[in-house]
């Protein structure tokens, strides 16, 4: 088949790239209106409770508002000249279209009794500028007479006080959506500086749209770093730019293919799906090396240009095939995780990984083709002094010292066991951010002064219509709340309870003392003027449905973590179970704060269990290659350990597991067995001509395949460097921990492998070995290569020797 191929390749090189130009055309067509994603990606299967829970929630109240909250550390009912700069301030965003709403001290409303009509009316407790002191003592004592406002937008103890702004959703969520942001920054900023005083933006969009805009800039600075550093590397080893030319459309077609492939199938470009392009370059510059080095080792053989073309698809085109196929496999097993985020990843990476091998198979034999014969400074790199030095020095290491190789191994893996043994599990919504990153100081100046502005919610199921307005149930529901405000996590909740006060306030004329529960004898005369207020525009509308069944509490909390969440809603939940009867009410727990969160415990789970996927999918091609099963357990354990020295580097270094980091294992696998199948295929070749002399065929597998796994591991190990430049923890850590885990494959499969090839020797020279279900290398034995040539003067004509005709 493999022979088939490279004829056709050859001969109908012209249409083949054609077809792969307009293709591609197609292709970049179909990317270039690919979106950045600017809502919190799905981390939870769609059946997962938790989410279906989100769904019902967001189903009975409705979508979250998108609020941005602004805070400064001043109260502006301490000064007038703050008082009216912040009121103008409100003004100022309110006239940004795409802003709804503002609301801030200067903007609050208290409720008037209307006797006559025997209903509620919302007044302003002032409105515009304050005139003097004197004016905003009145507004100021007013306010602080309303409790219904204490803590959520000013700070009694340390004078902090916020501002919230709520934007249009059809303007938020498109591509303006940095332009909205943009405008409310400029405007903050202005602000800042007119009255020297610090300002901090926050909440949820403000944070998404930042980290979606970070996640833009870095695809582009990625796909340029990975190219400068493939450029560099495949110039300082091939010294000719054609190669370098040819391995740039090479992974360049890989990068237009995988921003068509999302346009496809309607993803969006998420942080993970982000560094898809750049990962492309990355694995697809290690195929071209594989296949250029081929060709030029078998050109310097015999001086047959089609002889070493053919040679190239037919000896390395298989062993390619495989490699690219288990690196598939490794970023396919996100598939089975059931997480939108990595199914699409996985789709994505394992589509393209293969494509790659596809674009790399017919366009280097198709481009060498076509330019001169390599002459012998284009190939001096296959016999360059210091890579033969090194290469020697393995060789001496692997025939001299395999006890010390032995010894050194075993220490390792004790040092690695007791690492693994101090990696923690975290997962925080922002904690892929720099440490001083002004987001995550914004955050923390809202969490020192309002505890947090990360959405939570409680919903409680009276089982029965009106039920919720019950006396009984309403004590049930404030002693609920009061509960949860004693969490120093939470900040003060927000319900059905608190708008039932307020209106007892305003029925008594604002009274502050009268800020409490209705009783029963009050009910009478509250009734018509609730009923009266109780349409949607009424205050008590957001937190109770129309049967007055359901309620909600509503609350922000700090960016805790997926450990101290987990923790907090484990001793909360029987503490409110003892106030809510889990046979007389449904209490469920949601919000953006808890399905993310839930979704990293998910995530990380699941990762563990696609890394275990992983490992038995390469070990199943590794039964079809090798057919031993001593020699896939040494397969297997010579890639694992370079996956536990990394494990141990996260315990020892204090890097904890979370979805971003436990990717690292998955990719990194699938990478680097990669090596193992091209050395013990060459190793199985060697082994027939050198008449099963074991010694001799590791040595000559070392000396030709060796070059290709020293130059591949180079450009991974720096080409997986580039993510190291990112802003993204995450990103950072996958950058380092790859390209370490990398580092160590690359050692273990030159040294450790062959080590044991020559300590066990017949122990794994066994029948199924030599005799596969699959063949890599062999199948050229057939053909006279001798009869094959590229005719000069005709390009794109091929001629070949069929010895079968």
């Amino acid at each position: 088949m493999w022979t088939k191929l490279a004829s056709f390749i050859l001969r109908q090189r012209i249409a083949i790239l054609i077809v792969l130009a307009l293709l591609t055309v197609f292709m970049g067509y179909m990317g270039r209106g690919v979106a950045i994603q600017y809502a919190l990606p799905q981390l939870l299967p769609d059946s997962d409770s938790t989410l279906i829970a989100y769904k019902e929630f967001r189903q009975q109240y409705g979508k979250e508002p998108t609020v941005i909250v602004l805070g400064i550390p001043e109260n502006p009912l301490n000064s007038v000249e703050l008082y009216n700069a912040w009121y103008q301030l409100g003004n100022d965003f309110k006239a940004i279209e795409g802003v709804d709403t503002v609301v801030s001290v200067c903007n609050l409303f208290e409720l008037k009794k209307d006797v006559e009509a025997q209903r509620f009316n919302l007044s302003f407790v002032h409105k515009g500028p304050v005139k003097d002191e004197a004016e905003l003592k009145v507004v100021r004592d007013k306010i602080f007479s309303l409790p219904f406002y204490s803590e959520l937008l000013f700070n009694d103890s340390t004078g902090a006080s916020l501002m919230a702004l709520s934007l249009d959703d059809s303007k938020f969520n498109s591509k303006t959506r940095m332009i909205l942001v943009d405008a409310l920054m400029a405007v903050t900023d202005e602000f800042g500086e007119k009255y020297a005083i610090e300002t901090h933006l926050s909440g949820l969009p403000f944070v998404r749209s930042i980290v979606s805009s970070m996640v833009e800039r870095e695809l582009k600075l990625f796909i340029f770093l990975a190219l400068a550093a493939t450029i560099l590397i495949l110039f300082f080893f091939f010294r000719d730019y054609r190669p370098v030319v040819i391995a740039l459309i090479v992974v360049g077609m890989a990068v237009i293919w995988s921003l068509g492939t999302m346009g496809i199938l309607g993803y969006e470009i998420t942080i993970l799906t982000s560094i898809i392009p750049p990962l492309l370059i990355v694995i697809g510059v290690p195929n071209c090396v594989y296949l250029i080095n081929k060709y030029h080792s078998e050109y310097l053989k015999h001086k047959n240009k089609a002889k070493a073309l053919t040679r190239v698809v037919v000896l390395v085109g298989r062993a390619t095939f495989m490699t690219n196929a288990t690196t598939a496999a490794g970023f396919g097993t996100f598939i089975f995780t059931q997480s939108i985020l990595l199914v699409e990843f996985g789709w994505v990476a394992a589509i393209n990984i293969l494509l790659l091998f596809v674009f790399s198979l017919c366009l280097i034999p198709i481009f060498f083709s076509f330019i001169p014969d390599p002459k012998e400074k284009n190939i001096q790199h296959l016999e360059l002094a210091w890579m033969k030095r090194i290469m020697e020095s393995v060789t001496f290491i692997v025939e001299r010292r395999r006890p010390l190789v032995y010894l050194v191994t075993i220490v390792l893996m004790l040092a690695a066991g007791y690492g693994m043994s101090k990696i923690v599990s975290t997962g925080n919504l922002v904690d892929d951010l720099p440490e001083d990153h002004y987001v995550l100081s914004d955050l923390a100046f809202f969490e020192e002064h309002f505890t947090g502005v990360m959405p939570f919610e409680i919903t409680v199921d009276a089982l029965k219509p009106k039920m919720i307005m019950k006396s009984s149930t309403m004590k049930r529901l404030e002693k609920t709340q009061d509960l949860v405000a004693s969490y120093d996590e939470f900040t003060r909740p927000m319900s059905i309870v608190e708008g039932v006060k307020f209106i007892k306030q305003g029925f008594y004329g604002g009274d502050p003392e009268k800020y409490s529960l209705i009783n029963s004898r009050e009910k009478a005369f509250f009734k018509p003027y609730v009923d009266n207020f109780s349409g949607d525009q009424s205050i008590l509308a957001p937190y109770i449905d129309s049967t007055r069944q359901r309620a909600r509490i509503t609350l922000q909390m700090a960016d805790v973590g997926t450990k101290q969440m987990s923790a907090i809603l484990e001793d909360l939940k029987p503490r409110i179970d003892s106030i809510l009867p889990p046979e007389k009410y449904h209490v469920q727990y949601t919000g953006t704060s808890v399905v993310y969160l839930m979704g990293a415990n998910y995530l990380v789970r699941n990762l563990f269990i696609s890394l275990l996927l992983a490992i038995l999918i390469v070990g199943i091609i590794m039964a079809l290659l090798f057919s031993s099963a001593r020699m896939i357990f040494i397969s297997i354990f010579i890639n694992v350990l370079p996956l536990m020295i990394t494990a141990a580097m996260m315990g020892y270094f204090g890097i904890p597991i979370k979805p971003s980091t436990i990717l690292v294992f998955s990719i990194a696998f699938g990478i680097s067995v990669d090596d193992t199948i091209h050395y013990l295929a060459k190793y199985r070749q060697e082994l027939r001509h050198q008449d099963d002399n074991i010694g001799k065929a590791v040595h000559f597998t070392l000396s030709e395949t060796g070059v290709s796994m020293f130059y591949t591991s180079v450009i991974l190990f720096f080409g997986f460097s580039v993510f190291d430049s990112s802003q993204f923890g995450g990103t950072k850590a996958l950058g380092i921990l790859v390209s370490l885990t990398l580092f160590v494959a690359m050692v273990a499969n030159l040294i450790l492998l062959p080590s044991l090839l020559l300590s066990l020797e017949k122990a794994l020279l066994s029948k199924s070995f030599r005799e596969p279900l699959l063949e890599i290398y062999d199948e050229e034995e057939d053909i006279d290569h001798d009869e094959l040539e590229i005719r000069k003067g005709e390009p794109g004509s091929f001629k070949s020797y069929n010895p079968n005709s």
